[in-house]
């Protein structure tokens, strides 16, 4: 237990340390997006799914401030279209299909992986650059495959997908209170 506290400690100085300048860079260019008028779209599976609701969640209802919705949808929530896909597509085709509907140039799609390595994270890419959609990614341990394809990313040096999620969470709210701040801000 107390291993499990130190390597969280550990990664927390390495979000402060090294994170905080590309975490800046990735609320700017998300603040850019939504101030075009257009949405953030959000993926993952498992854990990395329900964070991804999480997150939608944050920005189109409420974080911390009574403010306007964020625009901001989940991949991850559509049962019925999840599993139509995925039997009649293939589970590598969940997210870009999703991406190829509902992605307009200018949107923002953000995977959270914890191994960068899921196949239809990896192949959404392509969808995200036909519709003109930036990619955004919150990784862990290498970054996976996804780190070389993201236009973006956050990646959490760790291979226990534990302690990556645990960063990935702290992420999101880092991302979501300062997104709501502004937008707060702009739309009183």
């Amino acid at each position: 237990m107390i291993d499990a506290l130190n390597r969280h400690r550990e990664l927390l100085d390495f979000l402060e340390s090294d994170l905080l300048s590309p975490l800046k860079t990735m609320i700017d260019k998300l603040w850019d997006t939504l101030t075009a008028g257009n949405k953030i779209l959000i993926a993952g599976n498992g854990g990395s799914a329900a964070d991804a609701q999480h997150f939608a969640a944050e920005l189109s209802g409420r974080f911390k401030l009574d403010r306007k919705a964020i625009p901001a949808v989940a991949l991850t929530t559509d049962t019925s279209a999840l599993t139509a896909i995925g039997n009649d597509l293939g589970f590598d085709k969940v997210f870009s299909r999703q991406v190829e509907a509902l992605g307009s140039k200018g949107d923002a799609l953000i995977l959270i992986s914890t191994s960068g390595n899921s196949e239809n994270l990896v192949q959404v890419k392509q969808a995200a650059d036909e519709a003109g959609v930036c990619v955004f990614a919150l990784l862990g341990g290498d970054g996976g495959r996804l780190g070389g394809l993201a236009d973006h990313k956050l990646i959490v040096p760790h291979k226990g997908s534990d302690r990556v999620q645990e960063m990935h969470i702290l992420l999101i709210h880092l991302i979501c209170e300062e997104l709501e701040q502004r937008w707060a801000a702009q739309h009183s």
